[in-house]
């Protein structure tokens, strides 16, 4: 027997209908009390949760009450099925064997991490709990069903750490690929304590460069490559993580250094000659050949190449030009910070980044690494911890400020709800990107640099500049540096100690009469 199928109109009449809820005709997703309704809006009721109006019980409110039209629960609408979980209970979306989505996330964790016992692996049990807790269960199918049938994948990586086939090393995870996939689970891994903690573009680079050395045609400069990556650029770049923490910018100098080494040797070939007989005139060459930006990143390699006997040392490599940027004027600073304070159609987390540059004249980088922690409530009076002595914030931006904790973006992800930074990310325990917060300042018209140069040259004219040093987190050879700059009052105290009176000078009324 042949098998008989639907035709186009059979297909329209059986399985197609106008939804109720929006209009279009779409595939049926059920029958509900005020006829039929498609799979999106289907969803979107089923995950709709609250107190019913009708009854008081808090849960799911999939239905609409005739008239205004509020969204009520099952019981209310006249539902004659039920959304409640076979296992759990819990009433809202069901998927195969209508089992919840947090239910169905345990079952895919459950079969991924098992260790071949049919329990899951002792290690990535933290793993596991994070995962299974996290506030939207779909958003973990999603990420397990992404890429599916390509190598190394989300359920994939799983599976291979489940079986111990991936060692639970940062150094396993370098060379794991697609790289964004093994980047992201890495970090999982790190915010449940599976993985000890690691600067994440420390590992970025670490994770970057043995590819990029991959690609490098010449054996010879290959090697000179990998030795002053080895021992030049890795060590700063785990001394900065030490220290404090690497940005970005950083980041991706370092990857600048490693490019225009590579770059000046090949650069060296094409004139018949080598980094052993580098000339002074070679040198020179390059310098005009190239943008300020190419010397700059050179600059390292031929320091360290001199240090290290592969060049001569007696080359002379040109000073740097510095740059300065102009500064906005106290006029458009003031302008800039009125409106970030009125602006309600801007981002929250932009209005609030945008004036604590305009007001504490903080780079970026600083204030993505601000924590709720750092904001300080003492009665009614709110303060920013930024140096030493923590600086008060002003009634208008006190509260902006506080609407954005109570509202803090990226806190549904599956690490961020217990997140402390004030800004966080969408990677797992990661504050916001500092690159991406300043261009998104710059689009709203707030130039990080030139707004952060308008607020410390005030804020210099009205303090001294030992005084903003503490108080905003600088050093005080850089305020004492802008001061003069600036040519604020300040700097204009003779030196000396003021506290005491010169000699053979008495105060009147208090001499001989």
């Amino acid at each position: 027997m042949t098998r008989a199928y639907a035709t186009d109109e059979q297909y329209e009449r059986w399985y197609m209908a106008e939804c109720c809820r929006c209009g279009r005709r779409r595939h049926k997703a059920g029958t509900w009390p005020d006829g039929y309704v498609c799979r999106t809006c289907s969803d979107h009721a089923v995950r709709t949760r609250g107190t019913c109006p009708g009854c008081g019980q808090g849960r799911a409110l999939p239905g609409l009450r005739p008239g205004d039209g509020a969204a009520i629960c099952t019981t209310c609408a006249g539902f004659s099925q039920t959304f409640d979980c076979s296992r759990c209970g819990f009433e809202g979306k069901l998927l195969h064997g209508r089992l919840c989505e947090r239910c169905t996330l345990t079952d895919r964790l459950t079969a991924l991490l098992d260790d071949g016992t049919g329990r899951i692996r002792r290690a990535l049990v933290p793993l596991f709990d994070l995962l299974v807790a996290m506030d939207k269960p779909r958003s973990g199918l999603a990420w397990l069903e992404m890429r599916r049938g390509q190598p190394g994948n989300a359920s994939q990586l799983l599976r291979r750490l489940g079986l111990g086939e991936i060692p639970l090393t940062h150094d396993a995870f370098h060379e794991l690929q697609p790289w964004r996939a093994s980047a992201h689970l890495e970090e999982l891994l790190m915010t449940c304590g599976v993985l000890p903690a690691a600067d994440k573009y420390l590992c970025s680079f670490q994770r970057w460069l043995p590819g990029h050395l991959a690609g490098i045609a010449d054996p010879e400069h290959a090697k000179m490559i990998k030795l002053y990556a080895t021992w030049r650029v890795l060590p700063r770049l785990r001394a900065r993580a030490d220290r404090s923490h690497i940005t970005p910018n950083i980041r991706r100098f370092a990857a600048e250094q490693i490019k225009y080494a590579k770059a000046f040797l090949h650069w060296l070939g094409k004139r018949n000659t080598n980094l052993a007989s580098c000339g002074q005139l070679d040198i020179d060459a390059w310098w005009a050949e190239n943008t300020e930006h190419g010397r700059t990143c050179l600059r390292a390699f031929l320091n360290w190449a001199m240090q290290t006997r592969r060049c001569p040392g007696f080359l002379s490599i040109p000073a740097m030009k510095v740059s300065r940027r102009a500064a906005m004027s106290d006029d458009e600073r003031l302008d800039a910070l009125g409106r970030l304070l009125t602006d309600t159609e801007t981002p929250m987390r932009l209005r609030v980044a945008g004036v604590i540059v305009l007001l504490y004249a903080q780079t970026v980088s600083r204030i993505v690494r601000l924590t709720l922690d750092d904001v300080i409530r003492d009665g009614d009076t709110v303060l920013l911890r930024l140096g030493e002595s923590p600086s008060p914030i002003p009634e208008p931006v006190a509260d902006l400020l506080l609407e954005h904790i109570a509202h803090r973006d990226n806190m549904n992800t599956a690490t961020n709800p217990a997140s402390r930074w004030l800004f966080p990310g969408r990677r797992a325990g990661q504050p916001f990107r500092p690159d991406h917060l300043s261009a998104l300042l710059n689009e709203i018209g707030i130039p990080a640099a030139a707004a952060r140069g308008a607020a410390i040259r005030q804020q210099l004219l009205d303090t001294p500049a030992p005084v903003v040093a503490d108080a905003l987190g600088y050093h005080h050879k850089t305020t004492t540096r802008l001061r003069n700059e600036t040519g604020g009052t300040w700097s204009r105290y003779a030196p000396g100690d003021h506290g005491r009176s010169p000699a053979g000078w008495t105060p009147r009324g208090t001499g001989d009469s």
